[in-house]
Parts: structure tokens; sequence; C-alpha cells
């Protein structure tokens, strides 16, 4: 591939070249995690046999925490895996196109653009229609959810921020969300981002879609340590557990956006742990500097002009003490410039 065919690089939270960041507000994982039982699975899971490649117990649990059929429970390598494998699944369908939300996460066009699909504003022309709700970067719920619904079409609503969202209820109503294929990663809800596990609860009815789906999907898209961890996701005292997580979450987030706040900072609405803030960048000085210059100070934030949001940063929800190395890192990059 020639590089002007070549596609974009990703942008991505959490670790990059320079390492894990001492302070990482570019992830949205849970940050009073990583959740304990679930982490005593995944370290005790068996890594030398191959798990059952039907999933059946794994499937049966799930089916049963969410009380749907087994039949309509898919198993992914991660969100993004299914991304693309659900594009692919599109790109089949005679004059395919893609509806993508306002601000989204940047596979969903990354996969679009793999398969020459064309990304359309009107979601009655997409074959594919991406939904997200806590959505992100903005961690709002995403406007028009419940007229992108159509069982004709694949609707995928993305709910990776579901189990973290700490205000209102779901923007859609039930007999809508009935339609949508759901993608379900709790490794963010555990504090476990590290284990690449997700799955998907197909619409009643839809059973020739999940058979090409399944036969898109790799031998084994999940490995022995991502099982652990979806089966711990479905017990009681992990759920107790994000539930008291969440307590936490708004008490710390309330904290930082007034902390953003106080910094001269533009805080967005937000339903979830995390927000998107405008920072009072000094004159002269560009957004991508300011980053750079925080990264050296182990700080991290999430530039959000790849969610179509230029400008600004997403910030997951940290505990006051890593609030307060924000602060004082800010302080020291605005007085050196």
């Amino acid at each position: 591939m020639d590089a002007a065919n070549r596609l974009p690089a990703r942008s991505h939270g959490g670790a990059d070249g320079q390492g894990v960041p001492l302070h990482d507000f570019s992830s949205n994982s849970n940050a009073c995690g990583p959740c304990p039982q679930a982490l005593a699975a995944v370290q005790q899971a068996d890594a030398s046999a191959y798990p059952d490649p039907d999933y059946s117990s794994l499937r049966g649990q799930l089916a049963a925490f969410h009380g749907v059929p087994v039949h309509r429970v898919l198993l992914a390598g991660s969100a993004s895996e299914f991304i693309f494998r659900v594009t692919s699944l599109a790109a089949q369908r005679a004059g395919a196109a893609v509806c993508l939300p306002p601000y989204s996460y940047g596979d969903y066009a990354q996969a679009a653009r793999a398969w020459k699909l064309p990304v359309v504003a009107e979601p009655a022309q997409a074959q594919l229609r991406w939904a997200c709700d806590p959505s992100s970067p903005l961690g709002a719920a995403q406007a028009g959810l419940n007229q992108l619904a159509d069982a004709r079409a694949l609707c995928v609503l993305d709910r990776a921020y579901e189990p973290l969202r700490l205000g209102d209820a779901m923007a859609l109503h039930a007999e809508t969300l009935r339609l949508f294929w759901q993608l379900w990663t709790p490794n963010k809800a555990l504090g476990l981002t590290g284990v690449r596990a997700a799955y998907v609860l197909a619409p009643a009815g839809s059973e020739d879609a999940v058979a090409q789906l399944e036969s898109l999907a790799p031998s084994w898209p999940v490995g022995a340590h991502g099982v652990a961890m979806l089966q711990a996701w479905t017990l009681p005292a992990v759920q107790a557990w994000l539930a008291g997580s969440l307590v936490s979450l708004r008490e710390w987030k309330a904290r930082q956006i007034a902390l953003c706040e106080s910094l001269g900072w533009a805080c967005l609405p937000s339903e979830a742990n995390f927000f998107c803030a405008r920072p009072a960048v000094p004159q002269g000085i560009s957004l991508t500097q300011a980053l750079a210059q925080l990264r050296l100070q182990g700080i991290k934030l999430r530039d959000t002009t790849s969610f179509g949001l230029p400008g600004h940063v997403r910030l997951s929800v940290m505990p006051p003490a890593a609030q307060d190395a924000l602060a004082a890192a800010w302080s020291v990059f605005c007085a050196s410039n």
C-alpha cells in the first residue's frame, strides 16, 4: 500500500511510547479498579489449555445475566474486533454505507475506510448505524437515538460506558433498544483494560446475521483470561463492587470538574466517568504542545480531535491525588509559557 492510500494512524488513550503514564486521564478505565474479584479470576485462569471453542458455559452465564436466550450471545475478541467484523458483514450488503454519531470513537470510521464504505449523514441511507450511550468523548446521550433503529439495518449500540454511567438513565426507549445489537466491554468498568474480551447481544429474530457473524470470527476469539474476566463480570460480588465504585466516582467527578474550572477550563456536560473540557492554553501555544509538556510530567490527557471535537480534551475521573498532580503540572506548564 502506497503512502497516499495508507490509513491514518489511530489515536488512543492509555500507554504510549513513553510507557504507562503516572496519572492517566486519557483512558476511561474505572479509576477505582481493578476489581479485586475479577482480577483474582484473571490471575487464576488456566492459560495452558484452549478455552471451549463454543464458549458454551460462558455464553450461558452471559445469557442468564441479561435474561436473553443463549443463541443471542456472541463473543468478540474486543469491541474493536467486533467493530471491524460487523463492518465486514455490512460490506456484503448491496449499496452498503455507514452512519456515525456526530462525535465518535475512531474505529467506527476506520473500519468503514478499510472496507471502502461511504460514511453518510442520514441513517436511512446506511446499512450499518452506530450509536453510543453514554457517548464518547462527551459522555452524554447521543441525540436522535430513538430515530436510528430499523430492523432492516445493522443498528449497533456501543454500551462500553453503560456500567460507568453516573447520571441519568439511558435515552433509548425499551421498545427501541430491542432492535439494536448491544456491544458490551466490561474491562473498562472492571479496571482491567489490558484484558481484551467483549460480547454482543443480538436482536431477537436475527439468527441469519448471527450465523454470518460467527462465520466471520476467528477460532477462539477470546482467550482464557478474557473468559475468566467475562465470567467474573456476571457474579453478584463483582456487580456489588461496581455499584460501590460509582459512589466514589461521583464524588471524584464533582471535585475534578471544580478543579478544572478553577484552572479556567470550560467543562462540557457528561453522565459518565469522563468528561470533555477546553483547556485555557496560553496564547501562542497549541493544545498539542501543551499536552506533550504535560506528558513529560507524567500526566496524559486525551486530545479529542480524532473524535471530531478539536480544541478539547477528554478526562477520565481520577482520584484526588491524580487531580492535584494535574493542577500542579498545569501550573508549572503555564508558568513556563
